[in-house]
């Protein structure tokens, strides 16, 4: 199937909780068109393939790992590993990615994040900030706020860990709050 030019981009950044959420967004997808979903989950090396595979198995949209000199092409889903970042070159968008040996994150959603705050005017983003222990993608999900990114994160009752959403909550101008159910009608509302 030939998917159109990508016009919009769900990013989705998890921590302790996430995989479960994750797995119910993806299962309620609408089969993508115009728009790419990005989602970066904390999680060992030896786990992110299998997380993939299992994501797989109830989904009608692809599902590939963003690795390096990867195309972001529209209509598919992405799974980070490692400092994995998107790079405009032109009209099109490609993913970098290197091992983070020294990071504690593994992926690093503020990277991921940070690494579209200067697109936000050229290509329509949701970023979607998930349960989690401590603050990564806060700072990120920030920034693309105050670059006219629409941001959401959960509220603390829908939160299995509510580090990451009481931190965006607290931190990120104009965030959306809402529990994980309103938040998967938001992204099949957006990706429509």
């Amino acid at each position: 199937m030939k998917h159109s030019a990508l016009n919009k981009l769900v990013l989705i950044g998890a921590s302790t909780g996430g995989p479960g959420q994750i797995e119910r967004i993806v299962n309620e997808l609408p089969t993508l068109n115009d728009t790419s979903i990005i989602i970066a989950q904390h999680m060992i090396n030896e786990f992110i393939q299998s997380f993939a595979k299992r994501l797989k198995e109830h989904t009608l949209n692809n599902i590939s790992m963003a690795e390096n000199n990867t195309p972001l092409k529209a209509g598919e889903i992405y799974l980070c590993n490692g400092l994995t970042t998107v790079i405009k070159s032109g009209f099109e968008f490609s993913f970098a990615n290197e091992p983070t040996k020294e990071n504690r994150y593994n992926p690093n959603i503020n990277e991921l994040f940070y690494s579209l705050v200067s697109v936000t005017d050229k290509i329509k983003i949701l970023c979607v900030l998930l349960t989690g222990i401590g603050e990564d993608g806060v700072d990120g999900c920030k920034y693309l706020s105050l670059n006219k990114a629409r941001c959401i994160t959960e509220s603390k009752e829908s939160a299995i860990v509510d580090g990451m959403p009481y931190c965006a909550r607290k931190k990120v101008p104009n965030i959306e709050i809402y529990d994980i159910s309103e938040i998967i009608n938001k992204i099949k509302e957006f990706c429509s």
